[in-house]
């Protein structure tokens, strides 16, 4: 049910037209742990996300407890330990891309803003490639997150477990908004 109120107020808060604008049909959202004793790698095909192009205006939410993992035990650890997931149900960015001319092929574009995860905000920028199709865009980026900037505590027994920074790839299909 909460799922139903976030996508349109992130609509709400980049959209005062409706020329240019892209809500997402697809996503996945990767994180990426690689440790001595073992690599943890998480999917999340539940994000959503909103682009304006004529504003800038870039956000997106993902459901913490949406990430599925290879071994079970480690989704239920994720959820209750590390993302407090119910206490924290999703984490979101709201931003602005800042450095592109005009929309052709493909283009490496910075999105800064504000990143929140775990009820902790950072802001941050995103490096990422915006590719132009004919009836599409697609956002693809990579960035680190530093798992203590967002009071998210490691316990020392699983320090060869888990890695201080994890990996976060990006990526959103987008289609015309339509009202």
């Amino acid at each position: 049910m909460k799922r139903l109120f976030i996508l349109p107020i992130l609509i709400s808060i980049c959209f005062s037209s409706f020329a240019q604008k892209f809500i997402s049909d697809q996503s996945r959202i990767r994180f990426y742990s690689s440790a001595p004793v073992e690599d943890i790698e998480a999917i999340n095909e539940q994000s959503k996300s909103v682009i304006d192009l004529e504003s800038g205006a870039f956000a997106f939410t993902v459901p913490s407890n949406q990430f599925q993992f290879k071994k079970k035990l480690m989704q239920e650890h994720f959820n209750e330990n590390y993302m407090e997931s119910e206490k924290f149900p999703k984490s979101t960015f709201t931003g602005k891309v800042k450095n592109w001319d005009e929309l052709k092929g493909e283009e490496k574009i910075i999105a800064s803003g504000e990143l929140t995860i775990h009820g902790v905000t950072k802001t941050v920028d995103i490096p990422a490639t915006l590719i132009t199709q004919t009836d599409r865009l697609i956002v693809d980026g990579v960035f680190p997150i530093a798992l203590a900037e967002y009071k998210i505590k490691i316990p020392k027994a699983l320090f060869y477990n888990i890695a201080d920074t994890v990996e976060v790839t990006v990526h959103f299909e987008y289609k015309p908004f339509v009202k």
